[in-house]
């Protein structure tokens, strides 16, 4: 290797957008393309929508990355937040200290959850969440004195965070191409991906089975006695928003339940009503023995996750803390009291407002927008949705899927955001959509308006790659 191998760059300027390019190390992002094209500043928020640094109005189409159900400037959730801030701006939850914000909070949410639960864990984020759930897994079976039960099954398509530990679970190629991932614990089962997956003349019904089938195919190949638990999301969002056949969930757990597996439900994108319900667990018939949950339970506000125990998984870890001395996990920043104050007034605004209701009420005509692009536009093969969650997905006769390189889903995203809403291109040439809990039926026509608006372009570049 030579010595200018890595010359530094020279930068120039002193715009936003220069400083941005030369200080800050951006999340999921072509660092190349980004020095070229420079970053999309957002300045401002309030509701459905935010603006950019040139005043630009968008509709943020994605809740920002899956979260911010509530929209943005929520003066109530800011309110809770500055008073929180006032009265005591930080505390822990180490050696036994807490804050009224953290007690609060967990007695509200155990309140809610779809079966039983016995203790809630904070933490910081999804990725947090999946990775403590691991090692309280660890924990609990090596107080049943089953230290060799430590292996994880999740499924390929599926996303479960960026720590090594929870990257290792994440089923896509992104997360782990470069990181040495995954590490040998994980292992990756089929996705409940119809669309994809199923054989010629295979129903859902038949199709669940195969994947229940194949489920039990690698428990015994890895051996039942070392399998801990199984992740899967309700609905499986950043890989393309897969929404499994109703008998998928049922039959797994059948699968689960033969072998001593526990199921552990990620609802950190489906959690606090995107899908119509509170938990998409709720919806897909799911019984989780531990449950995680992030992103909408403080409207993305401020950072905290959940961690939700079952009596039968929490026993056995008190026990073997009472053993050692200590429970020894923690963050510094669990049960923050600011952000535990954002959280608990996101849930209580949620009931106060019935914010479920509005989504169950208004997601008739989102996916009845989504169904009509995929009838109107002969490059959009599969369109699905449930509550306010939804796709399109890229494909033209019979299935037949585009040159993946050309990356068709973000190039009409691009177009799509130049007339006025943000979306996400998925992997598998997938658009997403996951807008704010609170839109309303004439913000939803108002938003695929747009999109309809865009087609005629994307036409355009469909027909260029075939």
């Amino acid at each position: 290797m030579g010595d200018n191998m890595y010359e530094e760059k020279e930068f120039v300027g002193n715009s936003d957008s220069s400083r941005d390019i030369a200080y800050h190390l951006h999340s999921y992002t072509h660092p190349e393309t980004l020095s070229k094209e420079g970053p999309h500043i957002i300045n401002q928020g309030e509701g459905i929508y935010v603006y950019d640094e040139s005043g630009k109005k968008f509709i943020e189409g994605m809740s920002g990355l899956w979260c911010t159900s509530l929209g943005f400037s929520e003066k109530e959730i800011i309110d809770a937040i500055t008073h929180q801030l006032n009265k005591l701006p930080y505390y822990h939850s180490f050696a036994g200290k807490t804050a009224d914000p953290a007690i609060n909070l967990a007695e509200n949410l155990l309140s809610k959850t779809p079966v039983k639960m016995s203790k809630v864990y904070f933490a910081n984020s999804g990725s947090e969440a999946n990775d403590t759930a691991i090692k309280m897994i660890w924990y609990y079976n090596a107080s049943l004195g089953r230290i060799n039960k430590r292996k994880i099954i999740s499924r390929k398509k599926g996303y479960h965070g960026v720590t090594i530990a929870s990257a290792s679970m994440t089923g896509m190629p992104y997360a782990q191409d470069g990181f040495s991932l995954p590490l040998d614990f994980a292992h990756h089962t089929m996705a409940p991906d119809y669309f994809n997956e199923s054989i010629d003349g295979e129903s859902e019904e038949e199709f669940s089975d195969r994947c229940a089938q194949e489920l039990e195919n690698l428990i015994l190949k890895e051996n039942p006695e070392t399998i801990a638990a199984f992740f899967a999301e309700p609905v499986m969002g950043a890989g393309g928003v897969i929404i499994p056949p109703k008998s998928y969930f049922p039959k797994v757990q059948k699968v689960l339940s033969k072998y001593d597996i526990l199921m552990v439900a990620d609802e950190v994108i489906c959690g606090f009503g995107r899908t119509g319900e509170m938990w998409g667990s709720e919806v897909f018939k799911i019984k989780p023995d531990i449950m995680t949950s992030a992103k909408a339970l403080s409207s993305a506000y401020l950072p905290i996750s959940a961690v939700f125990l079952s009596d039968s998984v929490y026993l056995p870890i008190e026990e073997h803390a009472n053993k050692l001395g200590i429970f020894g996990h923690g963050y510094t920043y669990s049960a923050h009291p600011v952000c535990a104050a954002a959280a608990l007034k996101t849930q209580q605004l949620m009931e106060e407002r019935d914010i479920i209701g509005n989504v169950r009420s208004v997601s008739l005509k989102f996916n009845q927008r989504i169904k009509i692009l995929e009838k109107n536009n002969w490059f959009i093969g599969h369109s699905r949705s449930v509550g306010l969650i939804g796709a399109i997905e890229f494909a033209y006769n019979n299935n037949t899927k585009f040159d993946s390189s050309k990356k068709i889903a973000a190039q009409a995203c691009k177009i799509i955001q130049k007339k006025g809403v943000i979306l996400r291109a998925l992997p598998g040439d997938i658009i997403g959509f996951c807008p704010p809990l609170i839109i309303s039926n004439n913000q939803i026509d108002e938003m695929f308006d747009i999109i309809e608006a865009s087609m005629p372009e994307i036409d355009k570049i469909a027909k260029a790659l075939i």
